[in-house]
């Protein structure tokens, strides 16, 4: 399954048969078939007829409109699994502090585990950063042990919280001076990595509501981020262990040049990328998400296990 990236003005979509057809200023410009596609990002512009969005929710396809500088995404869902037990499930054990908790461990426990691994891994290729990237990568392998020890699901923020902090402090170091990285920062991002990191994290967290949905879940019920008004918060338990691949994703992005300081703007509404820089992000995510969906994927299905084993479908 793959996705489509539909970011320009004055385009109309409609369907026809099993195909998506694009209109420009009255003309027919383009197809593409329906059945490889599992999601469509729309940016700008863009007319969708209502029989195509029907046929869209009817075959499983997710709409993920990208709104303004920010990308701000609105989802149109697909239709959802049958199986509304699951969900009451969901919420029961939501409520279970022992699962939220042994959950929560384990997410915390991965995702430093793959930021140690992130810095561990470019040991050898930024020789200048190599006390920085050490140093960092031994404080996240202490953390990590202190992971399965934690008594609260308030102290594994907060050791989230420390993990986060040495590890973009390392990243920091390896980043080119002229991108002017000093830490992540967002709403907005200031800097041209934090601007790819925001927007990658945004299209990963809609992959997961996605994703969640799908499999029949609540994607606003989490086990270790609070429920919070407007927040997909079981989308942003599951992204956590993956965002250090994003930040390797963003991070080739500049290394290779494909991305440079030019194709972004800045202002005092913060730092963003522009259309033909959006392009080249696209083009790459797409094989970038390949695997991460794969990733959530088995995510997924390791927390619908631990879901049947801590009380089956039943409420």
């Amino acid at each position: 399954m793959t996705s489509l990236y539909v970011d320009r003005r004055g385009v109309v979509l409609q369907s026809d048969g099993e195909a998506l057809v694009f209109y420009e200023n009255g003309e027919r410009v383009g197809t593409v078939p329906l059945a490889p596609l599992s999601r469509i990002f729309l940016r700008g512009e863009v007319t969708l007829t209502s029989t195509l969005l029907g046929k869209l929710g009817q075959a499983g396809i997710g709409v993920i409109i990208l709104s303004g500088k920010k990308a701000d995404p609105t989802l149109l869902m697909a239709k959802p699994h049958n199986d509304a037990a699951r969900r009451i499930n969901q919420y029961r054990l939501s409520q279970d502090a022992d699962f939220c908790l042994t959950y929560a461990r384990s997410l915390v426990a991965a995702k430093i585990a793959a930021q140690a691994n992130f810095l561990e891994c470019r040991r050898d290729s930024y020789l200048s950063a190599r006390y920085q990237l050490t140093r960092a990568s031994q404080q996240l392998g202490g953390m990590l042990r202190q992971a399965g020890e934690k008594e609260s699901l308030a102290q594994l923020r907060g050791l989230e919280g420390a993990a986060a902090n040495a590890y973009f402090s390392a990243l920091s170091a390896i980043v080119p001076e002229s991108l002017h990285f000093s830490g992540r920062n967002r709403r907005p991002p200031r800097d041209p990595v934090n601007a790819v990191l925001s927007l990658t994290y945004t299209l990963m967290h809609a992959e997961a509501v996605l994703a969640a949905y799908g499999a029949g879940l609540d994607p606003y019920i989490g086990f270790f981020h609070a429920i919070d008004f407007g927040r997909e918060s079981l989308a942003s338990d599951l992204i956590e262990p993956f965002r250090p691949a994003a930040d390797g994703f963003a991070l080739k992005l500049f290394n290779s040049q494909n991305l440079r300081a030019e194709n972004f703007t800045s202002s005092s509404e913060g730092c963003f990328l522009g259309k033909a820089g959006r392009e080249i992000f696209y083009r790459h995510y797409e094989a970038f998400s390949e695997p991460v969906r794969k990733m959530l994927d088995d995510a997924l299905k390791d927390l619908l296990t631990r879901m049947d084993q801590a009380g089956g479908d039943a409420p």
